[in-house]
């Protein structure tokens, strides 16, 4: 009691107590993690954001042990993905995406300098699987099912392994020895290759080798053609032919001038190679326009760039003697380009044709239970099996994008998939966090800070021959394009909620553990959250 017999508040409830004291608190700040879009847009599934972390605070192993985790081919991926998570990255309305796969191309280059390998495999788990094809689906599939323990061979038609990463994708995008490199720590896993080898009754091959389970992940390696009236059809190749010649070594006569008929990323590469052959003259003509061609846009802009000339809204009709006759093309309401009758003449010594590809699966059709689309593409469940049980597929022959990327992805989905099946198991998906979208930021923390661009060879110098185009980014350059991430709905603890809580109601937790809050201390006036840069930490209403 007060001398004045009246019963005072103790001092630290009316300093802190306002939600007993004062008005009653309705709703609380709690911390939260959302899926950043990086990470949401990403078709292998790369936990993105959490290795640009560890890359920001210069752990660099352990970013690479984060990406490898997902994705084995780092190295490869900084080089050839079309990156749809800079697509879709926050940070490009502020300024510019933050640039996500030249980061990981220095991951990857910097583990193949280092000798970084991957973890032992788990103990072994008696069980054995059969992949066919070498490609990134099927290297991806051995890769995370040797991790699980399981024993895997790889059978494959080519020579060597690597799909269309070898056979289709020129050294100058992609060098061989980083191929290498990367294959070897999937082999030093215990993963058995067998090249030079046709699978036609799979069933067979199966009892025989006492495979518990098979993924099939086939490349799209089948040329589709068009009937082009030609008086010397020799001089009319396939791209994926052409582009496997060089690939293995040889040189092709294709003559001075050279047209790839066609709009999609293989054309532009046949182009660039073309012109690498020696070609004064490369052109690609194709009967859409720019805006509907399957290409990404840095592959046409990289072939005009070394002097292809594309020809927009034109079809060939006819190949006589060292000409070609094109027809003029006019897209009607829907898009579809529409013949005009007006014809032009185009001199070419060669024609490439790059009109699609087909992947070879009609092998599977004698394989009970398995169904395929008409355009020769299998039927897949939600486990990437097929209908006939413990046989799975994925990469370009299952109905997808075929990029590297989503074969990457197809492989390790389907992993998770068969290691659950040969456990008499359901692989269960967890739900995902709600996505952080740039409205949901507060991006008042973040300077405009342009990011940093990677060197190319002057176009007039790497025609010349095949050596790599693009230069990875040096170290100081990788940690500044990771220090430039905006960790989207996640706490990279900023400080931001401790100094701004006026009850002082935030408790940090030391590095990496982030902070928590002190409901006994906390009003809910919600400035933590108000101010919170990244929207890792919502107002949820008060539990009854």
């Amino acid at each position: 009691m007060s001398p004045g017999g009246l019963e005072l508040t103790p001092l630290p409830d009316l300093l802190h107590g306002a939600s007993r004291a004062g008005p009653v608190r309705t709703r609380r700040p709690q911390y939260l993690d959302l899926l950043p879009p990086c990470n949401s847009g990403c078709p292998a599934g790369e936990n993105i954001q959490a290795w640009l972390a560890l890359v920001r605070d210069g752990s660099y192993e352990d970013a690479w042990r984060q990406l490898v985790d997902d994705n084995p081919l780092p190295a490869i991926h900084g080089r050839v993905c079309y990156h749809p998570c800079e697509d879709v990255c926050n940070r490009k309305e502020l300024d510019s995406s933050v640039s996500i796969h030249a980061v990981e191309r220095f991951l990857g280059d910097l583990a193949l300098e280092r000798g970084w390998s991957f973890p032992a495999p788990a103990a072994p788990s008696g069980k054995r699987v059969l992949v066919v094809g070498s490609g990134p689906s099927g290297l991806s599939a051995a890769y995370q099912l040797a991790r699980r323990g399981h024993r895997v061979e790889i059978r494959d038609l080519s020579p060597e392994p690597g799909g269309m990463m070898r056979y289709g994708i020129p050294d100058y995008r992609l060098p061989r020895d980083v191929l290498a490199g990367e294959l070897a720590r999937i082999e030093a896993l215990g993963v058995r290759f067998t090249q030079g080898h046709r699978v036609t009754d799979l069933a067979a091959e199966r009892a025989e080798g006492g495979f518990d389970a098979v993924f099939v992940a086939v490349g799209a390696h089948l040329s589709k053609h068009v009937d082009i009236p030609a008086r010397e059809a020799g001089r009319i190749v396939d791209a994926v032919s052409f582009l496997r010649d060089v690939a293995a070594g040889e040189r092709p006569v294709i003559g001075r001038r050279v047209a790839v008929y066609g709009g999609g990323n293989t054309a532009m590469d046949a182009a660039r190679v073309a012109r690498r052959l020696g070609a004064s003259e490369a052109m690609i003509v194709y009967r859409r326009n720019r805006e509907r061609m399957p290409a990404h846009e840095e592959e046409a802009e990289a072939a005009e760039r070394e002097g292809v000339r594309i020809n927009w809204l034109h079809t060939i009709t006819a190949f006589e003697g060292s000409e070609l006759t094109v027809e003029v093309m006019e897209l009607d309401g829907s898009g579809f380009p529409q013949p005009t009758g007006r014809f032009e003449k185009l001199a070419a010594d060669t024609v490439i044709l790059a009109v699609g590809q087909d992947a070879d699966t009609e092998f599977l059709s004698r394989v009970p239970g398995v169904e395929l689309k008409r355009d020769g593409t299998v039927v897949v469940s939600a486990s990437m099996m097929t209908g006939c049980p413990g046989v799975f597929a994925g990469g370009d022959m299952v109905p997808a994008e075929r990029t590297v990327t989503v074969g990457v992805g197809h492989g390790k989905k389907a992993a998770r998939h068969i290691d659950a099946h040969l456990h008499g198991a359901e692989e269960a998906t967890p739900p995902k966090h709600e996505l952080a979208a740039y409205e949901k930021l507060h991006p008042w923390y973040f300077a405009e800070a342009g990011a940093r661009r990677q060197p190319e060879r002057a176009p007039a110098e790497r025609v010349g021959d095949f050596a790599e185009v693009v230069g990875g980014l040096g170290e100081r350059e990788a940690v500044y394009e990771a220090q430039r991430c905006l960790s989207c709905g996640n706490c990279f603890e900023c400080d931001g909620c401790l100094g701004a809580c006026p009850e002082d109601a935030v408790v940090k937790l030391g590095k990496g553990n982030r902070y928590r809050f002190d409901y006994e201390r906390c009003t809910g006036c919600g400035t933590c959250y108000e101010q919170c840069p990244v929207h890792a930490i919502e107002m949820t209403p008060e539990p009854m």
